[in-house]
């Protein structure tokens, strides 16, 4: 048998169907608009390929031989296969289809924004799943996200990786708050507050969620020369709003947050006398999953979320 090319003409693969299939050198010619002569010298080059005739003359024309016959159902394998592969990709039907998503998201988005999220993908796909990551400083989401172990990061950092895909969300301004019946609260009103007043209070602050990053607020502050009194740092920002119940401590944080946590909990929250600029919420994602079909439903469905959230 000769040698086998280093690479595959699929156009050759199709003749070779084809001639087995039609046993004719003119039909084939007519059918793929090409010069009969053209045909038979891919005949003649099939035929030095495999080492065998594959059509000889029968008593009614040119029939397959045994090996020539033994080669359709792998020639048509191919070609379909083939076809497959550059299928044009399908719009992902959520109703119907399952899918298994995986999305991370600081625990400041737990008390709306993320139960939302669960609420509107259960609505919409109710055969899919979420799985919600949290991220800390042992997660190296860039990593997860270009091996398919996320799918997307909701995040507010200043300055997100460049080779990441992203979305803006949402923006919420500033506020602080602190228990309404502590001493400075029930003395002052809630625009009152001096910057002196501020950086000298106690404060809760959320622990490094990344290293060289301590956030919105702390990097602020840091480039204007200024440094507030914080006395607790956690990692659970879920529980500092419980934190101040039974202290005089002092949050600050994005407004939504705060809204949340008014309704049913005693505290008072004042406009910060510092110019913080508002948290800037956005979606990334790597170019692994930009064009998927079912990731791109998923970031538009996490886009609306953002919108109702805020009323925009």
């Amino acid at each position: 048998m000769a040698k086998l090319p280093s690479h595959i003409d699929l156009h050759l693969i199709r003749i070779l169907y084809m001639l087995l299939s039609e046993k004719n050198v003119s039909r084939v010619a007519l059918k793929l608009n090409q010069p009969q002569p053209s045909i038979s010298a891919s005949l003649r080059k099939l035929r030095e390929l495999t080492g065998d005739p594959l059509l000889v003359r029968g008593s009614r024309g040119m029939v397959p031989t045994q090996h020539g016959e033994s080669l359709m159902r792998p020639a048509k394998r191919i070609l379909e296969e083939t076809e497959r592969l550059f299928v044009q990709k399908q719009p992902f039907e959520a109703q119907d289809e399952a899918r298994t998503f995986h999305i991370a998201a600081p625990d400041y988005l737990d008390s709306q924004f993320l139960p939302n999220v669960v609420a509107k993908l259960r609505r919409e796909s109710p055969n899919s799943r979420v799985v919600i990551h949290h991220i800390g400083r042992d997660v190296d989401y860039a990593r997860m996200l270009s091996d398919g172990e996320l799918d997307l990061v909701v995040a507010n950092w200043d300055e997100p990786p460049a080779h990441l895909h992203l979305s803006k969300l949402f923006q919420d301004p500033i506020a602080c708050s602190m228990r309404a019946d502590c001493a400075y609260a029930k003395r002052t009103e809630p625009d009152g507050m001096t910057v002196e007043d501020y950086l000298s209070l106690p404060h809760v602050a959320p622990s490094q969620m990344l290293p060289g990053y301590y956030g919105v607020i702390e990097s602020y502050l840091e480039r204007n020369d200024m440094r507030r009194n914080v006395v607790v740092e956690s990692a659970y920002f879920g529980q500092m709003p419980y934190m101040m119940l039974q202290t005089d401590l002092v949050l600050t944080t994005g407004r939504q947050f705060l809204r949340f946590y008014e309704k049913t909990l005693p505290l008072k929250t004042f406009t910060v006398p510092i110019k913080f600029p508002p948290m800037r919420f956005y979606q990334l994602w790597h170019d692994r999953s930009h064009h998927a079909s079912e990731h791109k439903w998923l970031r538009n469905l996490i886009g609306t979320v953002g919108k109702e959230l805020t009323g925009k």
